[in-house]
């Protein structure tokens, strides 16, 4: 038991050694030094964060692309990606997730319900993207 402390002890010597203490003297004590310790920097760069956070709430709405042959004439004649998304996802939702993971501009979304329970999202790209591109990213064609 005794030996326990005395290395809980001697590893937070070491921590202390590792990190140097910056010593400043204040005006109000004559000669005394005042030992403080200076946060160190870290480097969070906001930016990805945030890229990371959308990513993730991009991806909580759609949740695969569909691959029929309905949907591969869709993307070749219309410009049309199809999305099976969420069951609570609205249409500003799945336009925002869509436009944040393939930096594309979405036109328009539809919606809709098929038998099997699912909800599909059929969403239009702007003329100056192509669909058959960011579907051979997402290995569709």
């Amino acid at each position: 038991m005794v030996g326990k402390k005395h290395e809980a002890k001697k590893a937070i010597q070491e921590k202390k050694a590792e990190k140097p203490l910056a010593k400043k003297k204040t005006g109000k004590e004559s000669g005394a030094v005042k030992e403080e310790r200076k946060p160190e920097k870290q480097e969070v760069k906001a930016e990805k964060k945030v890229d990371k956070e959308q990513a993730l709430r991009a991806y909580e709405v759609l949740l695969h692309p569909l691959i029929t042959e309905k949907a591969i004439n869709l993307i070749e004649s219309e410009n049309k990606l199809v999305f099976i998304v969420k069951g609570n996802a609205s249409r500003p939702q799945v336009k925002k997730a869509v436009e944040d993971l393939y930096s594309v501009k979405v036109d328009n979304v539809n919606i809709l319900r098929d038998s099997k329970a699912r909800k599909r999202a059929f969403v239009k790209i702007n003329e100056k993207f192509k669909a058959d591109e960011i579907a051979t990213k997402l290995g569709v064609l």
